[in-house]
């Protein structure tokens, strides 16, 4: 498991044909609306074969109050919440083509999976008004992965990514690095960067975005 301090940045249109809205969020914005976050990354490996699993869960509540409108003028007050999830899972399986005692290499390929929910409530004069949108794809990849031990505590990781290809979005990549200090054999921690991007644009649907920030996690290993 590990924390992700993401800010977003892009362009999103989260109902079927709705108008295309710039979006630009840091870290602390996103934490003001989080509900609940959670991210974890399983890493396997059997001689040579190796399997990786990179998944985050993210649901969020922004809501806003109208009081006057221009022209109109006072009016009863108008309020608009509007709750947003986004499940994403990398799966990727793949082969270490060059291992040595400190330092290995390895190709991946498998596939991302995206799905997002949203849900606008709208509140006037006592009455209240609901709509919701949901929608996913699937993006093939194409990644590499290496590792290398500094010394007995101390290593380095890095792992990218790209695909889409048309297939379900236009284009995504992905790319973290992180230093890691083992404590023992099983238990170590993990401090570096992260960013994931993706360009979706189909059936009416925008989604446009780069997530990017520092991670912090714990792995445990057997």
């Amino acid at each position: 498991p590990y924390m992700w301090a993401a800010g977003m940045k892009g362009n999103i249109s989260p109902f079927r044909r709705a108008p295309t809205i710039e979006v630009e969020k840091s870290f602390s914005d996103v934490m003001d609306d989080l509900n609940f976050g959670g991210f974890i990354n399983v890493w396997a490996r059997r001689d040579r074969f190796v399997f990786s699993a990179d998944a985050m869960y993210v649901n969020l509540t922004e809501s806003h109050v109208i009081g006057a409108l221009p022209v109109i003028g006072p009016v009863p007050p108008i309020g608009a919440e509007v709750d947003t999830a986004q499940f994403s899972a990398t799966l990727q399986a793949g082969y270490r083509v060059y291992e040595a005692p400190d330092f290995t290499f390895d190709v991946l390929g498998g596939v991302r999976l995206w799905y997002l929910w949203n849900d606008v409530n709208v509140t006037f004069a006592g009455q209240s008004r609901s709509v919701s949108s949901e929608f996913g794809w699937v993006d093939p990849i194409v990644g590499a992965r290496v590792f290398y031990r500094v010394n007995e505590k101390v290593s380095l990781m890095a792992q990218a990514d790209i695909g889409g290809f048309g297939a379900g979005s236009d284009f995504t990549w992905q790319a973290m690095a992180t230093v890691n200090y083992s404590f023992n054999d099983k238990l170590s921690i993990s401090a570096g960067y992260k960013a994931l991007s993706v360009d979706y644009d189909s059936d009416g649907h925008v989604f446009d975005t780069t997530l990017a920030g520092p991670v912090l996690g714990f792995t445990y290993r057997f």
